[in-house]
């Protein structure tokens, strides 16, 4: 779980370096980061904590994967961008884009795959739709349009790979679900599942 959330808070941090378009809710992180000089990752643990509140009417039950991806993530995305140099050539910029949606799948199959509860974000979605009774689809969209709405109302990167993460990352994530997927034996040992967790959610 702790390496899937750190590593996605890496890969988003290569995104935001590629400077090529960014996942819905890093756009807005990023508007906000601009907006109060704070760095995206501390936006990210401020965002996550907030929509973490919205849980509470919603009758939403955080498990220890939603609070540790709370803080995780945006220490990972901080610290990656500390670490990783600041490049113009977009030869460059456009393999750290793709490096960073496909390692943005691999995470989240890893975390999602340890089963300890749904990030903040993911817990949002479902609430909502449970609450409304309208599709997952219908209230993922809502949701993620008027996240890069105003995101980038802010200043936040759209672009290239914002499109990119809304196509591959379904893809991406369900083929590393699988891959991480573990179930437990009728003996108590770990054995590789062959299917998707059950009830698992993309997040975006």
């Amino acid at each position: 779980m702790y390496a899937g959330l750190a590593l996605y808070g890496a890969s988003s941090a290569l995104l935001v370096e590629a400077g090529l378009g960014l996942e819905p809710w890093n756009v807005l992180h990023q508007g906000l980061a601009e907006l109060t000089g704070l760095t995206i990752g501390v936006v990210s643990i401020f965002v996550g904590a907030a929509v973490l509140l919205l849980w509470i009417p919603l009758r939403q039950r955080p498990g220890l994967g939603t609070i540790s991806n709370v803080f995780v993530v945006g220490i990972a995305m901080d610290g990656t961008l500390a670490l990783v140099p600041d490049t113009h050539s977009l030869a460059v910029r456009v393999p750290l884009m793709l490096a960073g949606i496909v390692l943005n799948g691999l995470a989240t199959g890893l975390y999602i795959s340890a089963r300890f509860g749904p990030g903040p974000r993911d817990g949002l979605m479902t609430g909502l739709h449970r609450r409304t009774d309208r599709s997952i689809r219908l209230v993922r969209t809502v949701l993620e349009v008027a996240v890069v709405a105003a995101g980038f109302a802010l200043g936040g990167t759209v672009g290239i790979g914002t499109v990119l993460y809304a196509v591959a990352i379904g893809p991406l994530a369900q083929l590393f679900l699988r891959a991480f997927a573990v179930r437990r034996a009728p003996t108590g040992s770990t054995v590789v599942a062959t299917g998707q967790p059950e009830g698992a959610i993309l997040p975006g």
